[in-house]
């Protein structure tokens, strides 16, 4: 019997992530993973992608589930879980092919996105990319009802956290020397936003 904590929504994007991962990802990737939360990504991806070497990272809160989690399913190329505030604790020394993240730059104030941002560029050689999951908004538009509520919804919790809209995350991009090669659309209302660094 599983009784460790599962987020359904993860359950479900999972798939539709892990086919986009399997293009974009070099073989033999070193993947950092920010905000990997109940672990259910880092156990998939890693699993499904025995050739690549899977670092996950979480805030020192939530990180006893993640360790629980890595600790019982997780495969060789699982690394143990490291402790990653993007605002207060310092990175792991890399570098990486990738910094991956999924559904935290909404739940992140803005400034939290910045330090995200100056840290993948700390850690990913030339060439090397960051790939961010979740909803977005298009020059300033929401790009479903769902996604409008959704922002409401976490403005009223915490006036930091939002959706961010693309423009804004490509000019964060350049000021950190990447560049947006892949806007994805995904199930949900979601996007995968591919960042190559130069």
């Amino acid at each position: 019997m599983n009784d460790l904590p599962s987020a359904p929504a993860t359950e479900r994007n999972r798939y539709p992530i892990l086919e986009q991962l399997k293009v974009l990802l070099p073989e033999n990737a070193q993947v950092l993973e920010i905000g990997s939360g109940l672990g259910q990504h880092a156990v998939f991806f890693s699993d499904a992608m025995p050739g690549i070497e899977w670092q996950p990272s979480e805030r020192k809160p939530e990180l006893p589930s993640l360790e629980m989690r890595v600790a019982r399913q997780g495969g060789a190329n699982l690394k143990r879980p490291v402790q990653l505030d993007v605002q207060a604790d310092p990175w792991p020394s890399g570098p990486f092919d990738v910094v991956f993240t999924a559904n935290t730059a909404h739940i992140m104030s803005w400034l939290g996105v910045k330090r995200l941002f100056e840290g993948a560029a700390a850690v990913l050689p030339a060439g090397g990319m960051l790939i961010i999951y979740g909803p977005f908004t298009l020059d300033g538009q929401f790009t479903s009802s769902g996604n409008l509520a959704f922002d409401r919804d976490l403005r009223s919790q915490d006036p930091e956290m939002g959706l961010r809209d693309v423009t804004d995350i490509d000019k964060l991009g350049k000021n950190h020397h990447m560049v947006r090669i892949s806007r994805i659309d995904m199930p949900a209302n979601n996007m995968l936003l591919v960042l190559r660094r130069y």
